[in-house]
C-alpha cells in the first residue's frame, strides 16, 4: 500500500526560525544607547546594575526585537524578492505566526518597560507605535524614506537613550541636555537608515516603496546620507564646547574627522560600499555617541 506523506507545513515555527525573525544582529544599536543613557545619567551603576540589565533587554530583546517581527510581516511580499530566504517568505514561519511573535513581544516589552517607571513607559510607548507605524498600514511610514528614516532613527537612538537615562533616574523626566544629545544623535541616525535601504532597492522600486536611494537615486541618497550624519555630530561637538566639555567635545571631532573621511571613499560607489561604512563609519559615530554620554555623566554626576 503506497505511503501518503504530508507537505503541509508544521503548526508551529522553529526555534530558530522565531529567533531568526528577530533578529540578534539588529539589537546592538538601541542596546548601545541605552548603555549611553545609563551613562549620561551620572547616576552611579552601585545598587542599580539590575535596571541597567532589564533595560538593556528592553531595548534589544523585546522592543528592537518587536520592530523587526513587525516589519517582516507587513514586508514580507518585498522579502519575498529581496531576501525569499527570510523565515516568512520562505515558509519557516508558517501561517501568521510571524504577526503573533510581533503582537505577543509588543505586550511583552510593555509588560518589562512597566517595571522601570513612568518616563520609560512613556518612551516603550512611543517606541513601540513607532515600529508599528513604519511597517504596518494604513501609516506605513517607510513608504516615504524621510519620514520612514526618522522613526527609525528616533527608535534605536534618541528614545532608547532616552529610556536608560530615565531608567537610572527612577523612571523619571532626564535633564534636558541629555534629550538634547539623544535627539540630535538620532538625528545623524536618519543617515544610517538611509544606507541601510540600499540593499533593498531592487525590491523597493519593484513594490512602490520610496526609500531615499529610490527617491533620489544611489549618488544622491549617500550625499544626503552623510550629510545628515555628520551634520548632527557638529552640533553634539559644539554643545559640549558650550557645556564645559572640551576634551569630549574633542573626541566626538576626532572621529567625525575620521568619518569623513570615510565618506569619501563611500560616496565613490554609495551602493556598493554602504556595508563597507556600516562596518567602519557608523562604528566611529557610536564611538562618538560613548564619549557625549561620559561627558554628560560627569556633568551630571550623583554623589554615590
Amino acid at each position: 500500500m503506497a505511503r501518503i506523506v504530508s507537505s503541509a507545513p508544521p503548526a508551529l515555527p522553529a526555534p530558530s526560525a522565531v529567533l531568526e525573525l528577530l533578529k540578534p544582529v539588529t539589537w546592538f544599536p538601541p542596546m548601545w544607547a541605552f548603555g549611553c543613557g545609563v551613562v549620561s545619567s551620572g547616576v552611579p551603576l552601585s545598587g542599580h546594575w539590575s535596571v541597567a540589565i532589564v533595560g538593556i533587554l528592553l531595548a534589544g530583546p523585546l522592543i528592537c526585537a518587536t520592530s523587526q517581527a513587525v516589519n517582516d510581516w507587513f514586508d514580507r511580499e518585498v522579502d519575498a524578492i529581496n531576501e525569499p530566504h527570510r523565515p516568512i517568505p520562505s515558509g519557516r514561519m508558517p501561517g501568521r505566526s510571524g504577526l503573533y511573535v510581533a503582537i505577543v513581544w509588543t505586550l511583552l516589552s510593555l509588560a518589562v518597560a512597566a517595571t522601570l517607571g513612568t518616563f520609560v513607559l512613556l518612551a516603550a510607548v512611543a517606541g513601540l507605535v513607532l515600529a508599528w507605524a513604519y511597517s504596518a498600514p494604513p501609516v506605513r511610514l517607510k513608504q516615504n524614506g524621510w519620514w520612514g528614516n526618522a522613526a527609525c532613527g528616533f527608535c534605536y537612538e534618541g528614545l532608547a537613550w532616552f529610556t536608560g537615562a530615565a531608567a537610572m533616574a527612577g523612571g523619571a523626566m532626564p535633564d534636558g541636555r541629555i534629550v538634547a544629545i539623544a535627539v540630535l544623535y538620532s538625528l545623524g541616525a536618519h543617515g544610517i537608515m538611509t544606507l541601510n535601504d540600499f540593499k533593498s532597492l531592487e525590491g523597493d522600486r519593484r513594490m512602490g516603496i520610496g526609500s531615499l536611494p529610490v527617491r533620489l537615486g544611489p549618488r544622491r541618497a549617500g550625499i544626503v546620507a552623510c550629510a545628515v550624519m555628520a551634520l548632527p555630530q557638529f552640533g553634539v561637538a559644539a554643545l559640549l564646547v558650550h557645556w564645559d566639555a572640551p576634551w569630549h567635545a574633542a573626541a566626538v571631532v576626532g572621529v567625525l574627522a575620521l568619518q569623513l573621511l570615510c565618506m569619501v571613499r563611500l560616496l565613490r560607489d554609495p551602493r556598493g560600499l554602504a556595508p563597507w561604512y556600516n562596518a567602519t563609519g557608523v562604528s566611529l559615530y557610536v564611538l562618538g555617541m560613548l564619549a557625549s554620554a561620559f561627558a554628560l555623566g560627569k556633568l551630571l554626576a550623583v554623589p554615590a
